[in-house]
């Protein structure tokens, strides 16, 4: 039986960014972690030890950190589409480029306006140089560059949302090992990971920025006004609504573990629960996962083959 080379790849993951933009007193921050993974022609290394075709993962990690000066950051999905674009087209042995992104939002923290009392919250305003950590999601994305074609994908990661009522389970398959009781009304909460693909898009006009907020409150605004029959629908009726209002998108992945929230049994202390307290269970959980894809997109080719395993 023969041995040979599967596919095989490389580059430097995590590389913490931070790019503070200072042209003007109010300054901006983009806080990222960037991971850059190469293919090519890189038997040799495997094989028999040769680096001769290898850019060194350093190389990438300072590459990375000087196009966060030379392209800026003001959309990180036309950052990793530069950086990407450089590595296949600048570097000879490299066939195929992936950079995948988070980025880690933060707030300004607000101040007294000048003159205004401390207590005085109606006259505070925005400082220009300081922030505090935002720690409502993740935003992610990754571009692909290979054989002349770009792949981009945007989503988010750790947005945990949960209503208190608008959800039901029932009607579902029974073994001699269910136990589960079904229920016309209970909590539903996740933390949610999404990923939308975009089209065949004009990256330099596109606003990514615009893009992401706008997907993002859908996401979560079709979550709470959907009354939902099962995390299952609920996540197609998500995606299904991203694909409708968002041209620019051809597909969307979602992944939910239910974040189950039990009834707690104050009867034995003489005490009504009528769906008030609960106890909030980590694990085990159900993992939903669904994705929503146009009919008429393009392929997805190596868009969702991912490096760190980010999502």
């Amino acid at each position: 039986m023969g041995i040979r080379l599967g596919d095989h790849q490389y580059g430097k993951a995590e590389n913490r960014i931070v790019r503070i933009v200072r042209d003007t007193a109010r300054h901006e921050i983009r806080d990222l972690n960037v991971s850059t993974c190469l293919r090519g022609a890189f038997d040799d290394a495997h094989l028999t030890g040769d680096q001769g075709a290898v850019l060194p993962t350093d190389t990438q990690k300072q590459t990375a950190y000087a196009y966060a000066k030379k392209v800026g950051l003001a959309s990180i999905e036309r950052y990793a589409l530069a950086l990407a674009t450089h590595f296949v087209t600048d570097v000879e042995p490299v066939a195929s480029a992936r950079v995948e992104v988070e980025e880690y939002p933060w707030v300004r923290v607000t101040v007294p306006a000048p003159g205004a009392s401390s207590a005085d919250a109606v006259a505070e305003v925005e400082h220009n140089h300081t922030w505090v950590r935002s720690g409502q999601e993740v935003r992610i994305a990754s571009v692909t560059v290979e054989d002349g074609h770009v792949w981009i994908t945007g989503g988010l990661k750790d947005l945990t949302v949960l209503k208190s009522t608008g959800s039901e389970f029932h009607g579902f398959l029974k073994d001699e090992y269910t136990v589960l009781e079904p229920t016309s009304d209970r909590i539903m909460a996740t933390s949610l990971v999404a990923r939308w693909r975009f089209g065949d898009v004009d990256a330099e006009a596109l606003d990514f920025d615009e893009v992401y907020a706008r997907v993002k409150a859908i996401l979560v605004s079709t979550f709470a006004n959907h009354h939902s029959l099962a995390l299952q629908q609920t996540l197609y009726e998500m995606g299904t609504a991203v694909l409708e209002a968002v041209p620019e998108l051809v597909e969307v992945r979602l992944s939910a573990p239910n974040k189950h929230h039990f009834l707690y049994d104050l009867g034995r202390f003489g005490l009504e629960n009528n769906g008030e307290v609960f106890h909030a269970d980590d694990r085990p959980y159900g993992l939903i996962q669904a994705s929503v894809i146009r009919d008429e997109g393009p392929a997805a080719g190596p868009a969702w083959e991912q490096y760190t395993g980010l999502v």
